[in-house]
């Protein structure tokens, strides 16, 4: 791969876009103001297997009526483009997210559940926890990372890199068991898990499927599932189910030794279920988060990082403290579609003046959207590879206002 990326002189500039900014790797580079604080860029940038071309919005957190946050439709277990959750949530500008369960042709008659690979959190709010490292749907993990890294925003305003690791108990007068999974697309053999509300009206098959090193093995025959009302056992179930689940109800699934110790409740037994996302690095809380993996941390690539393979990429950059961070998407047009590498994406981060990077969804759900000055919506300023935005489970919004 070669050591350092070549930006090319813009291309597509805005009309009326003033030149502004210190451009990456000399490269001469058009930008358009969104709201104070953001701004939004499009350059050429020259891959190894051919030019790509790629869009950026720079959020400075330092201003205090700019805040980012996580761009979801309302569920886990739920999609929708992300122009249409950026204007259901009134955000100025938004990228993609996480990787996540797109389709189950590896288990025939079971549901796809759209969810995300990793934990997320939305404004404090714990939406989920991360599946094991064999389960999940993404590509393979560079080595040192996880399903549990994530990017997140603390109540401090500043963007970081982190690991976050479920932490939750299950109550009854019996004892305490731990709880091994939260509103996820598949849990831990012999374990058992929980889902609330927040997960939506998919059904719960999957979460029993697979195995912890292989995602494609076949669907657990040993299941229960208990369902919790009130902090007490409302119903019980051999098998996983599906529909909404109501507020103030929690429904614990478990697989193998996990469904066996299930069995063991009985229909208004007291039971207290408790959950929370435990962070390695910080003790700010945060107020979102989403799940991918770093490709650059405090300036320099990951060891490991995949130089052969290119594609359409999505990624985010943090900057000056986690004061500034970088949203890129690269375009999808036939003419740029052979994209870049994971270790290219990592050297064009640094070279917008990134110290870390995280790498999100990308292929056919790289979508990077903004609004105009004066305009009422987003309109998409990449063009997707599948020629039509495709609809993902989360991303990352940037709101301007008081």
């Amino acid at each position: 791969m070669r050591s350092a990326l070549t930006f090319l002189t813009a291309f597509g500039a805005l009309a009326g876009a003033a030149l502004v900014g210190a451009a990456p790797a000399g490269a001469v580079q058009s930008s358009t103001r969104l709201a104070p604080g953001v701004t939004y860029r499009q350059f050429d940038i020259q891959g190894a297997k051919g030019p790509t071309h790629a869009h950026v919005v720079t959020v400075d957190l330092r201003n205090h009526h700019v805040r980012l946050g996580l761009l979801y439709p309302g569920a886990v277990a739920a999609r929708a483009p992300v122009s249409q959750l950026a204007d259901t949530q009134g955000a100025l500008a938004g990228v993609n997210g996480d990787f996540f369960n797109i389709t189950e042709t590896q288990h025939p008659g079971v549901e796809a559940t759209g969810s995300t690979d990793g934990p997320a959190v939305a404004h404090g709010h714990v939406l989920k926890a991360a599946v094991p490292d064999g389960q999940r749907f993404g590509p393979a993990l560079p080595p040192g990372t996880s399903t549990r890294d994530v990017l997140g925003v603390g109540t401090d305003h500043r963007a970081r890199l982190d690991n976050m690791t479920l932490s939750g108990s299950i109550r009854t007068p019996a004892g305490r068991l731990p709880l091994r999974g939260f509103n996820q697309y598949a849990l831990p053999e012999g374990a058992i898990g929980a889902f609330t509300s927040d997960w939506g009206s998919v059904s719960r098959v999957r979460a029993t499927c697979g195995t912890d090193s292989d995602r494609a093995a076949p669907c657990s025959t040993d299941t229960y599932e208990v369902t919790v009302r009130g902090g007490r056992v409302v119903a019980a179930s051999d098998s996983p189910g599906t529909g909404a689940i109501a507020k103030g109800t929690t429904v614990l699934v478990g697989r193998e030794a996990g469904a066996q110790r299930l069995r063991k409740f009985f229909k208004g037994e007291p039971v207290k279920v408790t959950h929370g996302l435990v962070a390695a690095h910080s003790r700010i809380p945060y107020s979102f988060a989403l799940g991918g993996y770093p490709v650059l941390k405090g300036g320099k690539p990951l060891g490991g990082l995949d130089d052969a393979t290119a594609a359409v990429r999505t990624a985010v950059g943090i900057a000056d403290g986690g004061r500034r961070v970088f949203l890129l998407a690269l375009d999808g047009a036939p003419e740029y579609r052979k994209g870049l590498t994971i270790a290219e994406v990592a050297a064009a981060m640094r070279s917008l003046g990134s110290v870390d990077a995280f790498s999100l969804d990308g292929g056919g759900s790289t979508t990077l959207v903004a609004r105009a000055p004066g305009a009422s919506s987003v309109t998409v300023r990449n063009h997707p590879s599948g020629d039509a935005e495709r609809p993902v489970p989360n991303g990352i919004g940037v709101f301007s206002g008081s």
